[in-house]
Parts: structure tokens; C-alpha cells; sequence
């Protein structure tokens, strides 16, 4: 009575954070677009939009480094990226 029941672990579908760059770069491009098209109204929120990508694309790189150096069994990387 004392032990308490095991947690099951999370499917590699709802662990994986890789789809959810990948949707808020997508999401980012949409409203880069979407400013694009618009014309003058919207011109001052284009650097924003830009900026999101850039950080967007950067965070998945970053990402994609670590994920590769804790798979190759890195000391300095981060654990539960597998």
C-alpha cells in the first residue's frame, strides 16, 4: 500500500517539441505575409515579424544541436532531448 503507482511515460508525439517550432515559425511567415500584403497600414509590425521568424529558426537550430548532442551521448548536452 505504501508504493504508489507508476506514471505512464508520454507518446514521442507529445514529447517532441520539433511541430511545435515548426507551427510557430509557420505561424510567424503567415503574419509576414499577411503584413506584406496589407500595404502601409501595417509597415511598423514587418520588423516584428521578421524578428519572429529569425528567433523562430534560431530556437530550431538550437534545438535540432542539442538534440544531435544528446544522442551522441555529449556530456555538456541536454538530457530527455532523445
Amino acid at each position: 500500500m505504501d508504493s504508489k503507482p507508476e506514471t505512464p511515460a508520454l507518446s514521442v508525439r507529445l514529447t517532441d517539441p520539433a511541430p511545435v517550432i515548426a507551427v510557430g515559425i509557420l505561424a510567424w511567415l503567415v503574419a509576414t505575409v499577411v503584413v506584406l500584403v496589407s500595404g502601409d497600414r501595417w509597415a511598423d509590425a514587418l520588423p516584428t515579424c521578421w524578428t519572429g521568424v529569425a528567433v523562430g529558426v534560431a530556437g530550431f537550430a538550437l534545438f535540432l544541436i542539442q538534440r544531435a548532442a544528446a544522442r551522441r551521448g555529449s556530456r555538456t548536452a541536454q538530457r530527455g532531448l532523445t
